[in-house]
């Protein structure tokens, strides 16, 4: 995916504010409202090659446990996720859950931590580290997912940005796009991240894309290409909020399930 695949979209958030105004209600699309905040728990592991194998089996208890969660409704998604390009400073693997409240997160992680096989040596030989994100801008299909593909594009805000300008990015310009690639089956789960439990720098967002094809990833690319070939006169917005050189992406191979 291009390096500047939200940069070019982000040029016409300053445009869609001043068609807030140049057209009658009827005309505008829906109105985006922020949503109460869904918590997400990520667990990161670089695990050695010789041992990818060995990962299945090693959390098996763990999607047991997940599922149970998912069922009671402490968690409202879970899965897996396979990196496709590889970092030697990154993860190689994660599970990740999601709950509608911080409380709901950390109720499965002890569950987790009261079955977790502590001997499987995939896990004992990995790196790893957590992170937890919340998000006021998400949407999704219920169901399971198998072999699909994730897309993360992480982005740093200006030291200078306002206040709202995550909110408005999302609202005018982001979630717009993304809730049309939702809903003609492009891809079946969006987000838009901040971290909850800060171990990065503030100001950190992540946007998050799940398509249950490889053709998805052109496909969403095309319709932010076309949306600013559309509004050519406003690329410059997501430039004065964002710091360029902070955006890095992430590909990963996913299996989950969404309630």
């Amino acid at each position: 995916m291009n390096r500047r695949f939200w940069t070019m979209i982000a040029g016409l958030f300053a445009l869609a504010i001043l068609a807030l105004y140049a057209f009658p209600a009827s005309a505008q699309a829906p109105e985006v409202k922020e949503k109460p905040p869904m918590f997400s728990y990520v667990a990161n592991w670089q695990v050695p090659r010789a041992e990818w194998p060995d990962m299945d089996k090693a959390v098996a208890p763990v999607n047991d446990v997940l599922q149970k969660a998912l069922d009671d409704g402490t968690i409202v998604g879970y899965g897996r996720d396979l990196t496709l390009v590889h970092q030697p400073d990154r993860e190689t693997h994660d599970d990740w859950w999601s709950a509608m409240s911080m409380a709901g997160l950390i109720k499965t992680l002890d569950r987790i931590h009261a079955t977790a096989d502590t001997s499987a040596a995939a896990l004992n030989d990995a790196k790893h580290w957590d992170d937890i994100y919340v998000s006021h801008y998400y949407n999704w299909k219920p169901g399971p997912y198998k072999d699909a593909y994730t897309h993360v594009g992480a982005y740093r805000l200006k030291d200078n940005a306002p206040d709202d300008a995550l909110d408005n990015l999302c609202q005018h310009l982001i979630v717009p796009v993304l809730e049309q690639q939702l809903a003609n089956g492009t891809i079946l789960e969006y987000e838009i991240d901040t971290m909850a439990i800060h171990t990065s720098a503030p100001g950190i967002f992540a946007i998050v894309y799940l398509t249950p094809t490889p053709e998805g990833l052109d496909t969403v690319q095309a319709a932010v290409v076309a949306a600013v070939k559309a509004h050519p006169l406003g690329i410059e917005a997501f430039d004065s909020d964002t710091d360029d050189s902070a955006h890095r992406d992430e590909l990963f191979k996913s299996d989950g399930i969404y309630k």
